[in-house]
């Protein structure tokens, strides 16, 4: 079977950028392309972080077609005012050390509570259930913890009795006397 021959040269690198004489031709290559060049200034914006990048094409028509990272406002006026910039980047430190000193912050204080919580199940000395914990056993700077664990563990409670107390009664499940004491555990998230 043969080919026709091709009408067409397909797709093909532009060897010299020169006017299109005819306008339809012309029309449907600036439709084509523009997309492209759009998709090459976002691309460049994200290969390279913290650079700003804008392209503003206008139509025979007098149609304006703009794309910018972030956004065009933002890379055109950029060298207006330089120092809304460094204003930024200044801001931008200041939350990046207030991240770190609150990772520390929540480190120490995780470290702090395992370190309450394994005092806590020191003093329950062969009692059943943490909340049973000698409170004399406790050293005065885990007491604290110890009681909002408590307070929490009562808030908890009462939530679930309220909404047990809300749900119809059951006929296929009866209200079983007690309760699981392996539901309750030492919580210390707050």
């Amino acid at each position: 079977m043969v080919r026709p021959p091709r009408t067409s040269t397909g797709r093909h690198r532009i060897q010299e950028m020169r006017l299109i004489p005819d306008e339809s031709k012309r029309h449907v290559t600036f439709s084509k392309r523009r997309p492209t060049l759009f998709k090459a200034c976002s691309h460049l914006s994200l290969d390279f972080p913290g650079t700003r990048a804008a392209a503003i094409v206008f139509s025979r028509a007098g149609k304006v077609y703009a794309v910018g990272c972030p956004s065009v406002d933002a890379a055109v006026l950029i060298n207006d005012d330089a120092a809304a910039v460094d204003d930024d980047l200044g801001a931008l430190e200041e939350l990046r050390g207030a991240k770190e000193a609150a990772a520390k912050h929540v480190a120490d204080k995780m470290q702090r509570m395992k370190a309450v919580g394994d005092k806590v199940l020191e003093a329950q000395a062969g009692r059943s259930f943490w909340w049973e914990a000698d409170t004399e056993m406790l050293g005065e700077p885990e007491l604290p913890d110890f009681a909002t664990a408590l307070h929490r563990l009562r808030d908890n409670v009462s939530r679930h009795v309220n909404r047990l107390a809300r749900r119809p009664p059951s006929p296929e499940a009866p209200i079983a006397q007690g309760g699981d004491a392996a539901a309750y555990q030492w919580d210390f998230n707050y």
